[in-house]
């Protein structure tokens, strides 16, 4: 029974760290995409693409796939550099 209550308990305390993740990783994207965009249109609309789903993914609550939807676009912007 405590290892329920603990695992709850994590997992609560874990859903505003998600919601923070969030906004600083559109954050991120914005100001690569400023500073050094792609240079092929492909991944750039791509990225813009996986951005725009990342935030409607956190304006809904949905903060844990909103942060790998953004991982996702990072991982693009970091590989086309």
């Amino acid at each position: 029974m405590r290892r329920l209550a603990v695992f709850l308990a994590a997992a609560l305390l874990s859903v505003p760290l998600w919601a923070a993740q969030c906004p600083a990783d559109m954050a991120k994207i914005d100001a690569m995409l400023a500073s050094n965009p792609p240079s092929d249109a492909a991944v750039l609309a791509q990225v813009q693409k996986l951005r725009a789903e990342g935030e409607a993914l956190h304006k809904s609550g949905d903060h844990g796939q909103s942060v790998q939807v953004l991982g996702e676009a990072l991982q693009l912007l970091e590989a086309s550099e």
